[in-house]
């Protein structure tokens, strides 16, 4: 049954989430480790993940190492020439294989999680991630976006037509406005809020979500 939260802009999580970076708290173990138990319950055959250089990319690649860890094939490729280092190391250690974008084959899996961009990107994707993703728009897998789908704005719902639709958005710590406002909804599919100890207020909502699930980090 879905359940009614508040919706925050990009700025606002950016800021609730400062104190605790500053503090050391692990918010992206956390976050991966929600990420892979959401991603785990699609019993994945072959999974690839799409790692961006930013702290999406980091979520993604650490939920990686877990999947692979379990015996699940898994293939990573980066759209940026920079990534998450120990979150990459943790995958490769776990039995993840990095591909190149002339190695990929759409067909080839049933998961594809998105962790391209995050929510301080804005416009449309470019280089590599864009005929990543180009090539990967007809694929029939199961697509998790990691905190919203690269290329739809955070606060503004809109989006290139090079985005790879999900079939679940796991956000982290509030539900992004944008996954409610213009593109959105058709993007990010259900939505599974995870809770990684963010302080939001209420009242300083922009607006409200439906979320399928919410889940602890």
């Amino acid at each position: 049954m879905a359940t009614t939260v508040p919706t925050f802009t990009a700025a606002q999580v950016r800021a609730a989430e400062a104190p605790l970076l500053a503090a050391g708290v692990p918010l992206m173990r956390r976050a991966a480790t929600a990420l892979a138990e959401v991603i785990a319950a699609q019993k994945p055959e072959r999974m690839l993940v799409l790692a961006g250089p930013g702290d999406n990319g980091g979520d993604a690649l650490f939920a990686a190492a877990d999947i692979a860890a379990g015996g699940v094939p898994v293939d990573i490729l980066r759209t940026s020439d920079r990534v998450h280092e120990e979150a990459l190391r943790a995958a490769t250690e776990a039995g993840a294989m990095g591909i190149r974008l002339d190695e990929l084959d759409p067909s080839a899996y049933d998961v594809i999680v998105d962790g391209i961009l995050g929510i301080g990107a804005r416009g449309a994707l470019r280089g590599q991630a864009r005929d990543a993703v180009t090539a990967l728009l007809s694929a029939s897998a199961v697509v998790i976006a990691v905190d919203l789908p690269s290329g739809l704005d955070a606060d503004t719902g809109a989006a290139d037509d090079v985005v790879l639709a999900a079939r679940t958005t796991v956000t982290f710590g509030a539900v992004k406005a944008g996954l409610t406002r213009r593109e959105g909804p058709r993007l990010c599919g259900r939505i599974v809020l995870v809770d990684i100890g963010l302080s939001l207020d209420p009242d300083d909502a922009v607006g409200e979500a439906a979320v399928a699930e919410r889940r602890a980090g």
